[in-house]
């Protein structure tokens, strides 16, 4: 990837809140759906802003300055989603039902989250981000707007989606990184975590691990059940997950190598039946998404492209679906 040109896209494309039009008039909802996309996007806007806390951490550990500087963008613009979710919060709460407030799981999971971004090694984040930014990208976002279905969400969406393919392709290419020899070598050139380090490590992935589980089902599956029933999209977006999961060198992390064997685990036909939900409550996902959910020719295909060329097929999928 060219991250020169990719920063010159980032600064390219940055618009502003009152680039839309928050003059439109909302459809009529019923009170059930009004209720539900209102605290949609109340918990839309916690989401991008634990976004754009990964961002930050990634930002801090880059060492390319060019990087470094793409990063900074994609901290603007996920606290300018945060915004606009707020905004589509207050512009949709036209009878004022009730009080909305920050899902709870989302409250609970973020101190755990933000602890484990300091403690845990680089690739965790991007792992995190990369996975969060597919399920956002090519599900709930999507699925939310068609849900909602009228002018003032298709226009921001429109903008907030731009903005995601650009992260996306950058998390892929961070992917690669992090499965590379050169990787490997740095983390082999830094010296050994003291035993304090590796305790604390530990305690705060066991803790992660607790948490993740109820804010994925409060914040993405649940949500997704709702304005996407037949789960098509949340399908594709862990799909692309297991096929990024599976490529060459993604085993070369501590973390990769947990995907993996939880994958592995799932998809054997002895174990799967019996540990799969052990398995998809350590991973914080639903059990059936570690299923197998990609054919052997699309794996074939998968494995010929580098994380470049995957990034492009994830991206090309959310416009198919």
């Amino acid at each position: 990837m060219d991250l020169q040109r990719m920063l010159d896209r980032c600064r390219r494309e940055q618009w502003s809140v009152d680039d839309l039009d928050w003059s439109l008039r909302p459809r009529m909802l019923s009170r059930s759906d009004e209720e539900a996309i209102v605290q949609l996007f109340t918990d839309m806007a916690g989401i991008e802003r634990l976004a754009g806390a990964l961002f930050e951490e990634q930002r801090r550990r880059a060492k390319d300055p060019v990087l470094q500087e793409i990063f900074a963008t994609f901290i603007a613009d996920e606290e300018r989603h945060a915004v606009v979710a707020e905004k589509l919060a207050a512009f949709y709460d036209v009878h004022h039902y009730r009080e909305y407030t920050l899902n709870e799981h989302l409250q609970k999971f973020r101190p755990h989250f933000l602890r484990a971004l300091r403690y845990l090694s680089d690739d965790v984040a991007n792992m995190y981000i990369t996975g969060g930014e597919l399920i956002l990208d090519i599900a709930l976002l999507r699925s939310i707007n068609d849900y909602v279905a009228d002018e003032m969400s298709e226009r921001a969406m429109a903008l907030i989606n731009r903005d995601e393919s650009r992260h996306i392709a950058i998390d892929y290419h961070m992917t690669g990184y992090y499965s590379s020899p050169a990787y490997l070598m740095e983390l082999a050139r830094r010296p050994p975590p003291s035993l304090l380090t590796r305790i604390r490590a530990w305690y705060t992935f066991l803790g992660l691990i607790y948490r993740a589980a109820p804010f994925s089902r409060a914040m993405f599956f649940e949500p997704m059940r709702l304005v996407d029933p037949t789960g098509r999209r949340m399908r594709e977006a862990f799909k692309r997950m297991q096929l990024m999961s599976s490529q060459k060198g993604i085993d070369n992390t501590p973390f990769g190598k947990l995907q993996l064997f939880l994958l592995q685990v799932s998809h054997h036909p002895v174990t799967g039946p019996l540990l799969r939900r052990v398995a998809a409550r350590i991973a914080g996902i639903e059990p059936e998404f570690m299923q197998r959910l990609y054919s052997d020719e699309e794996m074939a295909q998968a494995r010929r492209m580098d994380f470049d060329g995957l990034a492009q097929e994830a991206l090309a999928a959310k416009l198919a679906n």
